[in-house]
């Protein structure tokens, strides 16, 4: 009965009801615009009205022009050398030069003192070594020193890397040097009594005895400097940790000099760096620093004793290391001479389109 009711309710207004129809129409599609209105607001909305959280996070995204620039950084005052040296190669005669002249060339030098005189720095302590190098603006330009391995800055973050240089010698000369200088000491700090004081056995006979502190894996030293902090590095007779650090000292170290050439090695870091080495060469020629810490009693190795080194692993090794650092530092000194080898070697630029 209702429906029936409905019906002719509906038939006999028809007017009213397209009315009410057309009404919930426009009232659903106010709505609808209403909803899209907000939602374009809040998506359009100026950078200049976000919040300050969000206004913070707008700066970091907008490429700030100065701040991105290469140009803006100054290569010579922000200039770090970092020199980790190699014990016995000579490296307190070059350090002390830097010493006397830092002051005069307004640089900072800054010795590396690991705990125990460990030669790999822990994880977190690499971390903040870095950091420390990067950020500590105040003591740039800087020459870092201290036995310490290899270390690739480019692991960490790091827009600009210092520049490495080192010195590599002879590995058998290297080890007959730090065997007496543990027993008799050097004449640097003549007072100080060494850890194998009192034991005079000489190097041939510690050789012939086959002691431990004459043994040929105590050569397994400039490989893994120039290696770096990877565990291989530190494995003696391992040729990937050879073959990494020719990478190294090839791809990453600016200068690798050698001891035999000490005044070259200084001459050349002077050409190159003047920022910091400028005076360096007449220093050394000059100056009583020249020839820092020789040991005080040294008994060169007999021919058979030679022999017996030569014919270990070890030993082959680390002298392919050092004739490999001996030839890339001869073809830099031959590049820096002209083929007169009478002038030094320049370059220009021209050609330069469009005019």
């Amino acid at each position: 009965m209702s429906r029936k009711l409905l019906k002719m309710w509906i038939l006999q207004r028809p007017a009213h009801w397209l009315l009410l129809i057309a009404l919930c129409v426009l009232t659903c599609a106010g709505y609808w615009l209403l909803w899209s209105e907000i939602r374009l607001e809040h998506a359009f909305k100026p950078l200049s009205k976000l919040t300050a959280g969000g206004r913070a996070l707008a700066q970091s995204l907008v490429p700030d022009a100065r701040r991105s620039s290469p140009d803006d950084f100054d290569l010579e005052e922000q200039l770090v050398v970092l020199y980790n040296r190699v014990p016995k190669t000579g490296s307190t005669s070059f350090v002390n030069i830097a010493y006397d002249l830092c002051k005069p060339n307004k640089f900072h030098v800054l010795h590396i003192n690991v705990t125990a005189n460990m030669h790999v720095l822990s994880l977190p302590n690499q971390i903040q070594f870095v950091r420390n190098v990067s950020r500590w603006h105040v003591m740039k330009p800087a020459l870092y020193h201290g036995h310490m391995a290899f270390l690739d800055f480019s692991k960490f973050q790091i827009a600009h890397k210092p520049i490495y240089v080192n010195l590599v010698r002879k590995p058998l000369d290297r080890l007959v040097s730090y065997y007496y200088f543990l027993r008799f000491g050097d004449n640097y700090r003549p007072n100080l009594v060494r850890k194998k004081a009192g034991n005079k056995i000489t190097f041939d006979e510690c050789v012939v005895q086959k002691q431990a502190d004459c043994d040929p894996k105590n050569m397994w030293l400039q490989i893994p400097f120039f290696c770096g902090h990877a565990a291989e590095c530190w494995e003696p007779g391992s040729a990937w940790a050879l073959d990494q650090a020719k990478r190294n000292l090839v791809n990453e170290y600016f200068l690798v000099g050698v001891t035999e050439q000490m005044y070259e090695f200084v001459d050349l870091l002077e050409r190159s760096l003047p920022r910091i080495f400028h005076g360096f060469r007449e220093h050394y020629q000059n100056s009583n620093k020249s020839h820092l810490r020789v040991t005080s009693s040294k008994l060169p190795p007999s021919d058979s004793t030679i022999k017996t080194i030569q014919k270990t692993k070890i030993w082959q090794m680390e002298n392919d290391l050092y004739e490999f650092a001996l030839a890339q530092f001869e073809f830099n000194k031959k590049k820096l001479m002209q083929p007169d080898n009478k002038h030094v070697q320049k370059f220009m630029y021209e050609k330069i389109r469009p005019k």
